[in-house]
């Protein structure tokens, strides 16, 4: 099997397609591999008939689910995550069996959530506290899978009321769900268009101080947030990082493409194959 492999994020390309018309495009692109942020934003807990169809439609096209959500409200938009929301914590819990459901009828090994947004007029640590909870329950509900639950660094120009700004912020969150209870499968989701925007200036460096905890890798050039070749993401050395650390797994292709989704794919006949798993 030859590295990187790359999945296509359905949730931010093809969006010019509806929802169930998209892994077929993404199969006709070259793709084998997708991911999706929850897919009904507005609706943690759809109703059966829905959930059948998405997963029909990924079945029908013949790609693999290898990465998925946990419902975290508007992507993009103003929310970042529910579960240390405490309004909003009951509806992150029932969204978890969901995502699990789909993950387990799909193949997918990886569940992102998102930790959320601080909420003026709470206590900071209530609101960890919540969320390490959370996780707990979250993480023991996919290792009944086999999956990993992820981590994720946003950047604070775009998520300036979020706080997990660095792998390390999100490395200190596994370790508190690890040091509190007996769930271990939580993974970094590494993103390396977050991490540049936040103005991380050894992207290398802090791969590699990290690889053995990530378990899962987004791009998207920076600052622009288009594809490979649009900015100054120099993700050759970002890959090299990578692999050095031994990671394997998964690159989802998570940008705005600068064009036609089909159109924006041409760096990848320059640098991978992209249908590799």
């Amino acid at each position: 099997m030859s590295w990187p492999r790359y999945d296509v994020n359905l949730s931010i390309l093809f969006t010019e397609l509806p929802l169930l018309r998209r892994p077929a495009a993404a199969a006709a692109a070259g793709f084998d591999a997708v991911e999706f942020w929850w897919p009904w934003p507005d609706e943690p807990v759809p109703d059966d008939a829905t959930v059948d169809r998405f997963v029909t439609a990924i079945g029908d096209a013949g790609v693999r689910l290898v990465g998925l959500n946990f419902a975290a409200g508007q992507l993009p938009g103003p929310d970042r995550g529910l579960l240390s929301d405490p309004a909003r914590s009951a509806r992150f819990r029932d969204n978890v069996a969901v995502a699990v459901d789909i993950a387990d009828r799909t193949g997918c090994g990886a569940l992102n959530a998102l930790y959320g947004n601080r909420i003026g007029g709470l206590d900071p640590a209530g609101q960890d506290e919540l969320a390490i909870q959370n996780l707990v329950f979250a993480g023991r509900a996919a290792d009944r899978i086999g999956a990993v639950v992820l981590i994720e660094a946003l950047n604070a120009a775009e998520s300036p009321h979020y706080p997990l700004l660095s792998l390390a912020d999100a490395a200190a969150v596994v370790d508190r769900v690890a040091a509190v209870s007996e769930v271990d499968n939580l993974r970094l989701l590494c993103d390396l268009y977050h991490l540049a925007r936040g103005g991380e200036t050894d992207l290398p460096g802090t791969i590699a101080a990290h690889a053995r905890r990530i378990g899962h890798v987004q791009l998207a050039d920076c600052p622009g947030r288009h594809q490979p070749g649009t900015g100054s993401l120099d993700l050759a050395a970002a890959q090299a990082a990578l692999a050095d650390g031994g990671y394997t797994g998964w690159i989802g292709l998570e940008y705005v493409p600068d064009g036609p989704s089909a159109d924006s794919f041409g760096w990848l006949d320059r640098t991978s194959e992209r249908n590799t798993a």
